[in-house]
């Protein structure tokens, strides 16, 4: 069972100019109290909620309908989270997943990530820290949806990058990128030769600042080389500046 969430006092911010337009969210979640609590905040938010109670439910839900968002417990019956997880990303679904843990391991958060969650919160979480991430999100997948002012395709030596149509071609063979991964990707091959601190990266992928959280770029970065940069010995594209951060090689 799901421990505890600290809940955040309600804010009645229901006319903020900046509310997101209605999106639906799959909230799979077994502690029946947390997730009508997510839910009741999440609608007050504008946003349509699915609830699934279980792992096999929640994947069978994700499967069978577009969702904007998924958040995922960790902790559940019939199949844990990071199996849904799993499977979710085997079938190429780029929808974004932000994981609930009550575990307090490091291994557990990266493992997560490592398998293709966006992000995760420890329980216990305030509602508020939910809400922005959600936000946060959901505003960088509205930004990558619009249209773009003139097709943009970058080249750079065996890659190539679609960016209106969000894919990678390596080698001339496709690439399947989560949609975090995607937007990584861009930001290093927009800025070859600079180098990004994981602060930074974290501000402009993500989407905020949040010391402690560097670890979730380490993760994202680590997957998106195996799909890039297959022989981390001899790093194409991604390098390591040591002691700062990332860059993209210059071609």
């Amino acid at each position: 069972m799901s421990q505890p969430l600290a809940t955040g006092a309600r804010t009645g911010r229901h006319n903020s100019p900046d509310r997101i337009a209605a999106k639906r969210i799959l909230v799979v979640e077994d502690d029946p109290d947390i997730s009508h609590l997510l839910e009741i905040h999440l609608r007050e938010g504008a946003f349509e909620v699915d609830v699934a109670g279980d792992g096999v439910t929640g994947l069978e839900q994700a499967c069978s309908r577009d969702y904007a968002l998924i958040v995922l417990d960790l902790m559940l019956p019939g199949i844990d989270g990071i199996e849904v997880c799993r499977r979710l990303r085997e079938q190429s679904s780029g929808v974004p997943i932000l994981m609930l843990t009550a575990k307090s391991t490091e291994l557990d958060r990266v493992l997560g990530l490592e398998l293709g969650a966006d992000d995760y919160l420890t329980k216990p979480f305030s509602i508020l820290e939910l809400q922005a991430r959600v936000k946060a999100i959901l505003r960088r997948v509205g930004r990558a949806a619009q249209p773009e002012v003139a097709v943009e395709r970058l080249e750079l030596d065996a890659l190539e990058i679609d960016v209106a149509g969000r894919q990678v071609i390596l080698d001339g063979e496709a690439v399947e990128l989560t949609a975090r991964e995607f937007d990584l990707l861009l930001c290093f091959a927009r800025h070859p030769g600079r180098v990004f601190s994981r602060a930074q990266l974290l501000d402009r992928v993500w989407g905020y600042s949040h010391n402690g959280y560097e670890h979730t770029v380490n993760s994202h970065i680590n997957r998106l080389r195996k799909k890039i940069d297959p022989d981390p010995a001899r790093s194409r594209y991604i390098e390591t500046v040591w002691g700062v951060g990332y860059r993209f090689r210059e071609t």
